[in-house]
């Protein structure tokens, strides 16, 4: 179990990010259109995983836009946005944004991907979605970059993320 702050208040999650060097946890997840979608859709692609707890707050806003904007000079790179969000409020905002160099998707289905990589909130007020976290993985979906961001108001560091990509 890891600790994060909300607004300084301790709120703990489900368990530990992957390490780096890790193979990463398959996954399956929901697309805006409602079909589902599996880490093996994307191989061979090396992967951004922004993890947000919800694309209705201006952090998660923020961090979504500059990893869309970085995703447009990174070959071989999909942006994936993970929230609990509903997959119609990530689609609506990343059509209005004009962000098509993301991804969004859902934890609607299924809750595993944020047990799986242990960012799923089991406390205070946001139990039951997501930490704010970045996962890179490479090619071959070992984990190359993790960051559990430890204040959940705070954006993550794009920088260290698109470093170990480029």
């Amino acid at each position: 179990m890891a600790q994060v702050t909300l607004k300084g208040n301790p709120i703990h999650t489900s368990g530990e990010l992957p390490a780096v060097g890790a193979p990463a946890p398959a996954f399956k997840l929901t697309t805006a259109e409602l079909g589902d979608v599996t880490l093996a859709d994307y191989k061979g692609k090396k992967k951004i995983l922004n993890i947000v707890p919800s694309l209705d707050t201006a952090v998660c806003q923020a961090s979504t836009r500059r990893f869309n904007t970085e995703a447009s000079s990174l070959p071989n790179t999909v942006v994936l946005v993970i929230s609990a969000d509903l997959p119609f409020a990530s689609k609506r905002f990343c059509s209005t944004e004009g962000l098509a160099n993301v991804v969004p998707l859902s934890l609607m289905h299924e809750k595993g991907f944020a047990k799986d990589y242990g960012v799923l909130i089991q406390d205070g007020p946001l139990r039951g979605i997501t930490a704010r976290a970045v996962v890179v993985l490479d090619e071959g979906d070992k984990v190359i970059h993790r960051q559990l961001v430890p204040e959940i108001g705070q954006e993550p560091d794009y920088d260290a993320a698109l470093k170990v990509i480029r």
